[in-house]
């Protein structure tokens, strides 16, 4: 850590002393690096196997019935009695803990929604897919939708902040009635008469939001760049004839990124709920996609299953808890007065 400035070495002693936010970063972390290995954790299909002699995996490479002596060329099913058996009894197979995919149907339950058994850790929904497994993917999908969306945002917020409080004056003011404006649009209407329209996946979900989402740094970052344009090294360096691009993302934008850091995994967590509120409507993901929103959409239709509605929600809680946590304690570490309140 030799090439790190003291003051930097300062705020991430401070973070680490934050030990509530800590430790909600690391749990964070490692609920993340799960749900990244979500395809060898909860499959439909064996993560090794040999059969007469020879290895394949299934994992990575699509292989055909006619591949295990069936008679069929279509992709094999795993789960298929035909194809387990040809396999089992010319080689051997090595399966991931929970032998279901998110939006794998296990016809062996006794009734849809099923409880929870030694099959069906948390039971499945009321399609008879596993919970574990849709918990773990629809983990994995609201992070990354709320990592992409909150980087994205942010990036379009501060440089927009950035033009406002750097050149003010006629700029400023067109940008603050456009964003009167733009801030005033019923972003859920739109979202309903654009889901009527088009089928909307991840990208074009994720690009809706955009539109909207990147208003909340913009205040912050205008209101730094207009106490620093007025600052003796930024009148000097315009005096040197520095560019106006040097100086605003060179020299003025690392003050701005304090607050920048500070707010980022609130609206983390912004996105996290969006995306869930939105599935939970049905104005979200398609059908099927794995999503925190639509197991607590079918936890509200099936009182009479109440694992499927607690475990949506203890999840999305404890996810939302972590961040807000986390949140927190940068937030401290860059407060001045070192995270003490008068």
């Amino acid at each position: 850590m030799a090439d790190i400035s003291p003051l930097t070495r300062r705020k991430i002693a401070a973070f680490r002393s934050h030990r509530r936010g800590w430790w909600s970063l690391w749990l964070f972390l490692g609920f993340f690096i799960l749900s990244l290995c979500a395809e060898g954790i909860a499959n439909d299909r064996p993560l090794l196997l040999s059969y007469k002699g020879k290895l394949h995996c299934p994992l990575l490479y699509d292989y055909q019935e006619t591949d295990f002596g069936g008679e069929f060329p279509i992709a094999a099913d795993y789960r298929d009695p035909a194809v387990y058996t040809a396999i089992s009894g010319n080689g051997w197979m090595i399966w991931p803990p929970i032998r279901f995919a998110h939006d794998t149907v296990n016809y062996d339950a006794p009734a849809f929604p099923a409880p929870p058994s030694a099959q069906n850790w948390l039971g499945t929904d009321d399609q008879g897919r596993d919970i574990v497994a849709r918990i773990l993917y629809g983990f994995r999908l609201s992070i990354l939708f709320g990592l992409g969306l909150s980087i994205i945002s942010s990036a379009v917020g501060v440089t927009a902040g950035a033009i406002q409080g750097y050149y003010g004056g006629t700029v400023d003011l067109v940008f603050q009635r456009f964003m009167e404006i733009w801030s005033g649009m019923p972003v859920l209407y739109l979202l309903i008469i654009l889901s009527s329209m088009i089928t909307l996946g991840f990208w074009s979900l994720l690009g809706v939001m955009l539109l909207f989402s990147w208003m909340g740094l913009v205040h912050v970052v205008r209101a730094e760049f207009l106490r620093c344009r007025q600052l003796d090294y930024v009148r000097a360096a315009r005096a040197m004839g520095v560019r106006d691009r040097t100086i605003m993302f060179r020299h003025i934008l690392p003050n701005a990124m304090v607050a920048t850091l500070s707010y980022m995994p609130f609206i983390f967590s912004g996105s996290v709920t969006t995306l869930t509120s939105l599935d939970f409507i049905g104005f979200g993901l398609p059908a099927g996609a794995p999503s925190l929103g639509e197991l607590l959409a079918q936890g509200k239709n099936n009182l009479h299953a109440p694992w499927i509605g607690l475990t949506a929600f203890v999840t999305l809680g404890s996810l939302l808890c972590l961040l807000v946590f986390i949140g927190e304690a940068v937030r401290d570490a860059f407060d001045p007065n070192g995270g003490k309140r008068p």
